[in-house]
């Protein structure tokens, strides 16, 4: 009697024993979760207080900075490892110089009017163009500290806008470092505040379009600035 009681102990802590078995090893078999990146924000739509034009040599040089640019390719691989058996290869960009820490100083650098040049060999084309911004205590008169600063680049078709290693987004809203529309300009928060010091890595990724078109023109900037408001 007392015999089949323990073996009927031992029966239901193997029981109870095996769940958080099986809980440990699906835990430690889940996939690491992936970080979001920085959810997007409205600029203003007011008149600013100050503008700085990036696509002057006063302009860049007010935040200690220069451009520099790269043409981007498509590159093949295979396909990911649960893509439709049909599919065997995959399409990238390289570089993905809007990542952190990104290298670009084997990169040329250019003058900041030379935003403006027609860029590439026409039809489907990408470029990167980086810089890495510096906010001064004063421009000119204006006083920077506590002003929200906004990065406003158009480029002739499409862009997307990394900051300090990030593009700003979320799947079903609005995120302006994302593509906006046909030759239509992002306008990307850079902080609500800033001070003297603060530090921006620019990299934004222009594309020649519509893609399907394959336009007989070039890639180029509109428009490079900084808003600043108060």
């Amino acid at each position: 009697m007392c015999n089949n009681d323990f073996g009927r102990l031992i029966a239901c802590a193997a029981l109870a024993v095996i769940p958080m078995m099986i809980a440990t090893v699906t835990v430690a078999q889940a996939p690491a979760a992936v970080p979001q990146p920085p959810a997007p924000q409205i600029a203003p739509a007011l008149v600013p207080s100050h503008v700085v034009d990036l696509m002057t040599a006063d302009g860049i040089a007010a935040f200690g900075a220069q451009w520099k640019t790269m043409e981007a390719k498509i590159v093949e691989g295979p396909a990911l490892p649960n893509a439709m058996a049909a599919y065997k290869t995959s399409y990238d960009i390289s570089p993905h110089a809007g990542e952190a820490g990104f290298d670009d100083s084997s990169w040329p650098t250019i003058d900041a009017k030379g935003l403006a040049d027609r860029r590439g060999g026409g039809k489907v084309s990408f470029f990167w163009f980086r810089t890495n911004l510096t906010i001064p205590a004063k421009i000119g008169n204006f006083e920077t500290a506590g002003a929200k600063a906004v990065l406003t680049a158009y480029v002739d078709d499409y862009a997307e806008i990394w900051i300090n290693g990030q593009m700003p987004r979320r799947a079903g809203i609005t995120s302006p470092a994302t593509i906006q529309g046909f030759n239509i300009p992002n306008r990307v928060v850079l902080a609500d505040s800033v001070k003297a010091g603060d530090k921006f890595q620019i990299a934004i990724f222009g594309i020649n379009g519509p893609i399907s078109v394959a336009p007989a023109n070039f890639l180029f900037f509109r428009q490079a600035s900084i808003e600043f408001y108060k």
